[in-house]
């Protein structure tokens, strides 16, 4: 498990690379302004959905749903069912892909109400979105089928495909002057990486002989199984849409240059949240399910306490950067071309407020599969419709005062309530049980974090002053300083902490036994 965690956190920070690459070619290229706003709402849609019917939902129910056909009924089984429910997906696909086509001015009204006020930027908005929705269809089927190929601990073709989508819109900016606008290229970018997202996965699923067999689905006992798993699910998904699409509604609403501040502050936070909260969501759904249904519910519990006290020592200097330093990263990543030093300090505004909820989002994918790898998707749902109402209520009431920053500080106290529900319900029914090593793991990362911040603040003022007198690149420095002297703080601290705690990270044998281990 330790290995896939780090496969899948590899090619995962490979694409969030590759992310950066193309978020500062997007910044300088696009900047903040009206084409930026458009091109975020327009991307956000197809996405928006993804999230929904796709990686969320589906994996939660396909998942555990494959790995006991694959138990029960042999491969043979697994490919005639999860062949089912790629033709189901497909058909369903391409009605909501028509309908979405047909009536996009709708979708976007829904999505960006604030837009109607600006003609040319709604305008743009509906040109720009019939061109990135088709993306929905092919990431979908890519779903698909990287939860068949993670059932099977195949996790690297899953986990690159991303990169692939980075590497087209960096390719299709790089000639915009072939488009009418640099929007209409970073669009097509997006559509195309889809089909070849599909196509890795699609080979890699037959290299390992594991591709699906197309079969008009049927009500068999597997699929009823997998469709009441899907119900619960789905909405839970949708409970933290519901927030997302909350927070692009609202933002539409605030000045040109609003959405987009939000959109490359999300950039920056979904590193730490790609590669290390989905990272160890995708390994650790995966293999608590084949544990259960092996009847090893210890080995399972014991494996969900070590990927998430991986997840807290990896998380925590993210923390505390966001928190600390949020305009030495806005200015030091995206200061360049169109994008100005007002759009940095307001990105790094909402920065901040996302960075208190980043903990708690990095550790829900671990808390959910509590449920999910019992095939319960219905108490997840339940609990995100209650943190979305919070998150939604708190939207409301610090919108006015606080504008993107509000939106962003709702976002990170929803998350907190999520995961504290779902770790509450889960320990009183067993199917959570922090260790002794997850405590002690815990305690360890938290004094360290301590330690990063006081450095943070002291160091702040001089390595600023350093950078004014280089001149060029003086941005890129500061940041590289900050991080770099931060980074052995951390790791000095949380190294002399976890050797006096009396833990030792290290791989054993078997995978399934002890990661961290008390000396």
């Amino acid at each position: 498990m330790y290995k896939s965690l780090l496969s899948v956190g590899g090619f995962t920070l490979m694409s969030r690379a590759a992310g950066f690459l193309r978020d500062i070619v997007l910044g300088a290229v696009l900047g903040a302004g009206l084409l930026a706003d458009a091109f975020v709402v327009a991307q956000r849609l197809p996405n928006h959905f993804r999230a929904i019917f796709g990686e969320g939902a589906w994996n939660a129910a396909f998942v555990p749903t494959y790995s006991q056909v694959l138990q029960g009924e042999g491969l043979d089984g697994a490919r005639r069912f999860s062949g089912q429910i790629f033709v189901g997906l497909l058909v369903c696909q391409l009605v909501l892909l028509a309908l979405a086509l047909l009536f996009t001015p709708a979708f976007v009204d829904l999505l960006a109400p604030g837009f109607r006020e600006d003609p040319e930027k709604f305008d743009l908005t509906v040109t720009l979105t019939r061109i990135t929705f088709p993306y929905l269809l092919f990431v979908t089927l890519v779903t698909l089928q990287s939860g068949a190929l993670n059932a099977h601990g195949l996790f690297a073709a899953a986990a690159f495909a991303p990169v692939l989508m980075n590497l087209s819109m960096i390719a299709f900016l790089g000639v915009a002057y072939l488009f009418p606008d640099a929007g209409v290229a970073a669009s097509w970018g997006l559509t195309i990486s889809g089909v070849l997202q599909l196509t890795l996965t699609s080979v890699a699923a037959w290299r390992a002989g594991i591709l699906e067999r197309f079969a008009w689905p049927r009500m068999t006992a597997n699929v009823k199984r997998f469709l009441t798993t899907l119900g619960p699910a789905v909405i839970g998904s949708a409970g933290v849409q519901i927030a997302l699409f909350t927070d692009t509604i609202i933002g539409s609403m605030l000045p040109t240059g609003g959405p987009s501040s939000i959109y490359y502050a999300d950039r920056i936070y979904q590193l730490p949240l790609g590669v290390i909260g989905i990272a160890a969501g995708t390994v650790l759904l995966p293999q608590m399910s084949r544990l259960l249904a092996a009847g090893r519910p210890a080995g399972a519990l014991h494996a969900q306490n070590r990927t998430m006290a991986i997840s807290l020592v990896l998380t925590a200097p993210f923390f505390v950067a966001f928190i600390m330093i949020p305009d030495f990263i806005m200015k030091g990543i995206f200061l360049r071309g169109a994008f100005t030093l007002e759009a940095a300090y307001a990105s790094a505004d909402v920065l901040s407020a996302y960075g208190f909820g980043l903990i708690a989002i990095v550790l829900l994918r671990s808390a959910v599969a509590s449920f999910q790898a019992h095939g319960d998707t219905k108490t997840p749902m339940l609990i995100s419709l209650a943190a979305v109402a919070v998150n939604i209520g708190l939207k409301l009431i610090l919108f006015e005062p606080w504008g993107a920053a509000g939106l962003a500080t709702a976002t990170a106290v929803g998350a907190w309530v999520n995961l504290l529900l779902l770790a509450f319900f889960a320990i009183r029914r067993g199917s959570m049980k922090p260790d002794l090593i997850l405590w002690k793991t815990a305690a360890c990362v938290s004094t360290a974090s301590c330690a990063l911040s006081f450095f943070a603040l002291l160091a702040a003022a001089p390595i600023e002053r350093i950078g004014a007198k280089i001149g060029h690149f003086a941005n890129e420095t500061e940041l590289l300083l900050l991080g770099f002297g931060g980074a052995l703080i951390y790791a000095a601290v949380l190294l002399a902490g976890l050797h006096i705690a009396g833990v030792k990270l290290r791989r054993s044998s078997p995978p399934e036994d002890k990661i961290f281990e008390s000396a």
